[in-house]
């Protein structure tokens, strides 16, 4: 288990470390870490972790809602890198009600959080109490919510009494620009719909294009409030 002071020293000496630098100290100090797969940031972090040697263990949330796009993407990514991606579902008997109950698309006027919910953090949770850290491609430029994200925390959201959770954001301090420098330059797999204006990508009710100056994730969830675009995975350790 960290401290908070033994966090705050990491994130000192992270500082001064490129992001396949950071997945490989995190190998070393947390080898019982996963990484979370969706975007074109992890698929960064996986090529840096290979490159280096790494064999982290990858995993991505499969809500039921994806764009065909996406799962196109994960299975390119998957035969890519000849790599197994464990996929998480929600529990079908918590979809059923709510749809039972709401319909399919209650979180235009209830909000995305119940939906997200049990689409998303209930089973990462069940994932997290597995591991002692999780690996994320979180940068501070994607919105203004993610502006001090640290390349090393404790998970607040997902840490219980019993069981640290230390969460890793190897490439908070990238911008965009440079994640996709290093994609275009390597080729890498990335999802289609970036070609279609989509910047931050989930679920397919719940994402659509954005247009000039506009941040990643005002694509998201757009009929709520500008600023805060969280499905709650990383709102409680953003509220710090």
């Amino acid at each position: 288990m960290l401290s908070e002071r033994q966090v705050s020293q990491l994130n000192s000496d992270f500082e001064k470390l490129l992001p396949k630098e950071i997945l490989a100290h995190v190998s070393e100090l947390l080898p019982n870490s996963v990484l979370a797969f969706s975007g074109a940031e992890d698929v960064a972090l996986i090529d840096m972790a290979i490159k280096k040697r790494l064999t982290p263990s990858v995993f991505t949330l499969d809500t039921g809602r994806l764009h065909a796009e996406t799962y196109r993407f994960l299975e390119e990514v998957r035969i890519h890198y000849d790599i197994q991606i464990e996929t998480l579902f929600p529990e079908a008997s918590e979809v059923t009600n709510l749809i039972k109950n709401k319909g399919l698309f209650s979180f235009y006027t209830d909000g995305h959080e119940e939906c997200c919910g049990i689409r998303k953090v209930q089973p990462l949770r069940q994932k997290l109490r597995t591991v002692d850290a999780w690996i994320t491609g979180q940068r501070q430029d994607q919105s203004p919510s993610r502006a001090d994200v640290p390349l090393i925390q404790i998970d607040t959201t997902f840490s219980t009494k019993d069981h640290q959770v230390i969460k890793i954001n190897p490439m908070a301090k990238w911008p965009s620009s440079e994640v996709w420098s290093y994609i275009r330059l390597l080729e890498l797999p990335y999802n289609k719909l970036h070609d279609k204006g989509m910047a931050s990508i989930g679920c397919e009710p719940c994402t659509r294009s954005i247009g000039p100056g506009q941040h990643e994730r005002e694509g998201r969830w757009w009929w709520e409030e500008a600023t805060i675009k969280e499905c709650g995975l990383h709102l409680t350790n953003l509220e710090k």
